[in-house]
């Protein structure tokens, strides 16, 4: 099996796609094939992710979709060096309803095909607290595999040492720690996202996506995580 890994968020509107995006890029400017997926129905993303990435990429549904078709569909990666997959909503957002056993959330996900997750956090407006959240994230679900934090939305040299120093007490590691930026976010219109197809700049954007994690975020870690 490729080995892989899921970028989620405790919530939408963290800044997942945009780090997503960044790392798909990087990873196959580093000359790795590197094969997307979307958690959940959403039809938006994985054009931008194939954009980004130059290969297809594909929804997983635990919900929606059996063990058998979701084998097949992870079977897509054949091939690729590495799988990066963008969770939707929250880590653990899902839609069942009682008596159903998949719920289609990202840790369901990630959880089945064995893919270890990094969370994206949106720190602004706090510190060291942030540590409390990724912890209960880590610990909700003790079976599912919990790479590390990406710290975003950091506000100065100082924020991200008290930051950083609230995830070393808490035991997690920080794989990177992306400074607030705000023209590093994707348009958006009533009604969702703007489409892969209507960015007026879109190969401009990823790039600047894949440039500005490289500066912040250990892509080393990321790989051997």
């Amino acid at each position: 099996m490729v080995p892989g890994l899921m970028i989620s968020a405790p919530a939408s509107g963290t800044g997942k796609t945009t780090v997503m995006l960044g790392l798909l890029r990087a990873l196959a400017e580093d000359g790795l094939s590197v094969q997307p997926f979307k958690s959940g129905p959403d039809y938006i993303d994985p054009a931008f992710h194939r954009a980004a990435a130059g290969r297809a990429s594909y929804n997983l549904d635990s919900w929606a979709m059996g063990p058998g078709l979701l084998a097949a569909i992870a079977g897509r990666a054949a091939g690729a060096d590495i799988v990066v997959a963008e969770g939707s909503m929250g880590l653990y957002d899902g839609v069942a309803k009682p008596g159903e056993t998949g719920h289609g959330s990202s840790a369901e996900t990630a959880a089945r095909m064995g893919w270890p997750v990094v969370l994206v956090l949106d720190v602004g407006g706090q510190a060291q607290s942030a540590a409390a959240t990724a912890l209960g994230f880590a610990a909700y679900m003790p079976e599912l595999p919990f790479a590390g934090v990406i710290l975003n939305r950091v506000a100065s040299p100082r924020h991200e040492r008290l930051t950083r120093l609230g995830m070393e007490r808490a035991g997690l590691r920080v794989l990177g720690s992306l400074p607030r930026r705000g023209d590093l976010t994707l348009p958006e219109r009533h009604l969702g996202l703007v489409q892969a197809v209507e960015h007026p700049d879109l190969e401009a954007a990823i790039a600047g996506y894949a440039a500005f994690l490289r500066e912040h975020v250990g892509l080393p870690a990321i790989r051997a995580a």
